[in-house]
């Protein structure tokens, strides 16, 4: 089975909100970019939120998303996977994120939120016990997973979980 490589943070020094996703899946890694996949929700809530619309030029999104102080990236650096699925990653093969710069002492970054129950997963087995004191440093949050295959729950009620990040984005 193939390995896959996931892509670099999208980041900088006035960050205050992390995303984290799991690893992105084919569509994503096929045009990529990060939540690429056409019926993907994260664009659409992004854009209602802070305004990265989908119908921007994918480098638009991520300014928009830097300018208002939102951080992107996924846990994995690298894994097995057949498909798109995070249920089919191969644990023996999962290969975390550096996340000590961008997590350590003297970050920004205020909060954490997870796009799902992998990605929290994932970060709680492979990271959080490497970073001192994380966990009182900055919160940590899962949200409902914006991915087609979360179809359980509503766009409306994603929406409304989603709106969440607002309230830190603007913590100095």
């Amino acid at each position: 089975m193939t390995t896959l490589h996931g892509f670099g943070p999208v980041a900088d020094e006035q960050s205050r909100v992390l995303i984290l996703g799991s690893m992105p899946g084919a569509a994503s890694l096929d045009k990529n970019q990060y939540y690429g996949h056409p019926r993907n929700a994260f664009w659409t809530i992004m854009g209602e939120l802070v305004g990265a619309v989908p119908e921007l030029e994918y480098q638009q999104r991520l300014q928009t998303l830097l300018a208002h102080k939102v951080a992107l990236w996924d846990v994995l650096m690298s894994c097995q996977r057949p498909g798109s699925l995070d249920a089919d990653i191969q644990s023996d093969s999962e290969q975390a994120n550096d996340f000590s710069a961008l997590l350590g002492q003297g970050s920004s970054i205020k909060a954490v939120f997870f796009n799902g129950i992998t990605a929290e997963r994932l970060f709680k087995k492979h990271v959080i016990a490497s970073i001192d004191d994380l966990g009182d440093r900055i919160e940590l949050m899962r949200l409902p997973s914006t991915s087609p295959a979360h179809a359980a729950m509503s766009y409306e009620k994603k929406l409304n979980t989603w709106k969440e990040i607002l309230d830190y984005i603007h913590l100095s």
